[in-house]
């Protein structure tokens, strides 16, 4: 059984490798991590565990945590998801990844955030401990599908199958009901969506896409979303917990978000206790 979990979750997390396609490469170094930043005269490479290096207005640790936490929003439906300006909500798909989402579970509590984590239920179902560190921490939960499987590509029934099977995967695992989801590859249809919104789920649509499953820098990442969401003025960022970049930039993300006067929302769905108690 240990062995066939195993095999699962290394196939799952192969195909999860390639989320969006093939790799690009996108430029990015060190002294371009976060505009505007004066440039250093001999930028060292990153590497993809290589912590983000911050500008100036932003080098090392926030002094108040606390002050990057924002509001809580109870969602029922897509209805409720309206965030004001400089507001974020930071949202983590594919996992959990051991190492990777402990890793990443470590410094949002470091910098007292809390983020929504859409797992595939292959993944979860794999790694039990982890998903339920993350319900544990009191961070939000959503599903992904179970196998990550793009439904634009299967039939109605086949697709309500997928969600259903990946939703009852997390729910098992993590005693909480999965209230969130997100279409893998963002591949979505309005039967499918109307379908999900009568199931008591809330879809979790994208406003700042970090592209963080490419194969470029930590600082190409943080470059892309910050300036992403800079021209947004707000909105539900995408990040994955599956990489080792994400990880890396992470703490130089949420210390400038800080810095840029940014808050960070809490999701909470409001039908998940209601939701448990049926199940039960």
């Amino acid at each position: 059984m240990f062995v066939r979990a195993l095999c699962a979750a290394v196939a799952a997390a192969c195909l999860l490798s390639s989320c969006a396609g093939r790799s690009q490469t996108e430029g990015g170094s060190l002294a371009t991590s976060f505009a505007p930043a004066k440039a250093l005269s001999s930028p060292k490479k990153a590497e993809a565990d290589s912590p983000v290096a911050l500008t100036p207005v932003a080098w090392g640790r926030i002094g108040s945590p606390t002050a990057l936490a924002g509001r809580t929003i109870n969602a029922s439906s897509l209805a409720d998801l309206k965030l004001r300006d400089k507001e974020v909500v930071l949202t983590f798909d594919d996992g959990p990844m051991p190492k990777k989402t402990e890793k990443i579970l470590s410094i949002l509590d470091e910098y007292n955030v809390k983020a929504t984590f859409l797992m595939v239920g292959q993944m979860a179902k794999a790694h039990p401990a982890i998903a339920r560190k993350v319900v544990d921490a009191g961070h939000s939960i959503g599903s992904h599908t179970y196998r990550h499987a793009d439904l634009q590509n299967l039939s109605f029934d086949a697709a309500v199958a997928e969600i259903e099977k990946g939703r009852d995967a997390v729910t098992s695992v993590t005693h909480e009901d999965a209230g969130f989801f997100r279409f893998p590859y963002l591949a979505d249809t309005r039967r499918l969506r109307q379908w999900v919104a009568n199931s008591g789920m809330v879809v979790l649509d994208v406003q700042v896409d970090s592209k963080d499953y490419f194969g470029v820098s930590p600082a190409a990442v943080a470059t892309r979303t910050m300036n992403t969401l800079r021209a947004h003025g707000k909105g539900i960022i995408l990040l994955h917990d599956i990489h080792a970049r994400t990880v890396a930039m992470l703490p130089a993300l949420l210390t400038q978000l800080k810095a840029e006067g940014y808050k960070v929302v809490r999701l909470r769905h409001s039908n998940s206790s209601m939701m448990m108690a049926w199940l039960n």
